[in-house]
Order: structure tokens, then C-alpha cells, then sequence
């Protein structure tokens, strides 16, 4: 029999692992193309097996496209909705007293430092879950208004086969209001997951999103909190850097008949 805890714990592991998915696929894809747009190199390289390329380029699309349903979709099983309705409904799971057997189960000195800690500890009302819900209804129009159908009539079931219904709905999206979209979805599960580790109040942190931004700033150590979306792009970027420094056997082949001849 699963506890209320377990009941949270695993509807939140879900969620984190859908919005961590989409991210995924969505700033893999931006990256990906932000490389190619700067980098005459790289664009060569891909050029030469734009099948290959055209394919996964596709598949993160798509797969994003399918997970961005699931998480706002209220018929989906794991939605962001039931994520905040479990968390309401066992609201005693974020008390004082079970945060602190909570921190006690977690750590063997914990009587030297708990008393402390738990002077700051937040306790939420349903005033924050209401306000999570407005932030959650605010975002769920946006999408509602623009990619449900693109999700639902082009990727998850072919409805739409017609080039010019299918360019009029793209034509409608914006790469920064995607990308705010999953970053909120990022900040509601950090927010909740703090507030049941930590018991921090219930508050939608700023986090990076853009792509161009991510890209100019050097990766923060292992050791300091580093955001899904930053390591995606940075990985994508190092993959390039790694492909473009394979010497090239053509290239390889001049220098050596260029070499020769300067022996002759």
C-alpha cells in the first residue's frame, strides 16, 4: 500500500522526467540549428549526410511536440495539473512534522543541526496551490491556442496531410514562448520538489531559457546548480567542437601531396 508520500514522490518523478524530456528534445533541436547557423564548418559536415541529420532533426521535433501533450493535455495520466491536484489533496505531507522525519530518516547527525533548520521551514496554504493553478491555466492557454494542434492533428495522429494547413499552424508559433512554456513547467517542478525536500515556500524561480544566452555563458561546475536546458546545449556544442576537430582525409590527403612536393 503506497503512503501519501510515495503517492507525491512518484507523480513528481514522472512529471520530472517528462519535462526533462522535452527540454531535452527541444534545446537539442534549437542548439542544433544554432550551431549550423554560425558555423560554415559544421554545416559542411552535416551536409554531407543530411539523411541522417533530417531524420533526427525530425525525431526530436516530433518527440517533443508528443511530451508537451502529455504534461498540459488534462486527459494525460501525469499531466501538470495532477501533479498540483496530488500535491494539494495530501497537503499533510508538506507539514513541519513530516518534513522533519523526513530530514531525521535522511541524515545521522541530524540532531545537531534539525532545530535549527526547521525555524525557516515554509508550511503552505491553499493560497499557493491556487496560485500555482493560475500560473498552470495561464500557460495552458498558450498552448491550447497554438500547439495542441499541431500536436494532435500533425504529429500525434495524422489529421492534417495538407502542406499549406500544416505551414498556416506552424506559422503561428514562437521559439521563445516554447521555450517559456517548458521552462515554467521546469520551475513548477522545482518549486514543488523543494517545498517537499526543503520545505522552501512554493515559488516560481527564474531560470535561463534562451538559447542564444546559454550558448555565451561558460557551463557552471558540477558542484553548482546547473539547469537540464544548460546541459543540452552545452553537450550539443561540445559535440560539434569534437566533430569539427576530426582531421579530415581529404584535407589530410592535400597536406601530405602538398608536403611532398615540397620536398621534390
Amino acid at each position: 500500500m503506497k503512503t501519501e508520500e510515495d503517492k507525491f514522490k512518484h507523480e513528481i518523478d514522472i512529471f520530472r522526467t517528462e519535462v526533462e524530456s522535452g527540454i531535452q528534445f527541444f534545446y537539442m533541436y534549437l542548439a542544433f540549428n544554432s550551431v549550423l547557423s554560425k558555423n560554415k564548418q559544421a554545416l559542411k559536415i552535416v551536409n554531407r549526410t543530411p539523411l541522417f541529420w533530417n531524420t533526427n532533426v525530425g525525431a526530436l521535433q516530433t518527440s517533443f511536440f508528443i511530451v508537451l501533450g502529455r504534461l498540459f493535455d488534462q486527459n494525460s495520466n501525469h499531466n501538470v495539473d495532477r501533479l498540483i491536484g496530488v500535491a494539494q489533496k495530501h497537503s499533510d505531507i508538506f507539514s513541519a512534522e513530516a518534513l522533519e522525519v523526513r530530514k531525521r530518516a535522511g541524515s545521522a547527525n541530524a540532531g545537531e543541526w534539525i532545530n535549527d533548520y526547521m525555524k525557516d521551514v515554509y508550511v503552505p496554504t491553499n493560497d499557493d496551490f491556487r496560485r500555482l493553478r493560475k500560473y498552470v491555466s495561464k500557460y495552458r492557454k498558450i498552448y491550447e491556442n497554438t500547439y495542441r494542434d499541431i500536436r494532435h492533428k500533425v504529429y500525434a495522429h495524422k489529421v492534417l496531410s495538407n502542406k499549406a494547413d500544416v505551414h498556416n499552424l506552424f506559422a503561428r508559433t514562437n521559439i521563445r514562448e516554447i521555450q517559456k512554456l517548458l521552462i515554467f513547467l521546469n520551475r513548477v517542478h522545482e518549486a514543488l520538489w523543494q517545498l517537499f525536500h526543503n520545505g522552501r515556500k512554493p515559488t516560481l524561480r527564474a531560470m535561463k531559457y534562451s538559447v542564444s544566452s546559454i550558448m555565451k555563458n561558460v557551463l557552471a561546475p558540477e558542484w553548482q546548480s546547473r539547469q537540464i536546458q544548460e546541459l543540452v546545449v552545452h553537450e550539443t556544442q561540445k559535440f560539434f567542437d569534437i566533430l569539427l576537430s576530426i582531421p579530415n582525409k581529404r584535407e589530410q590527403e592535400k597536406d601530405r601531396t602538398l608536403y611532398r612536393l615540397k620536398e621534390q
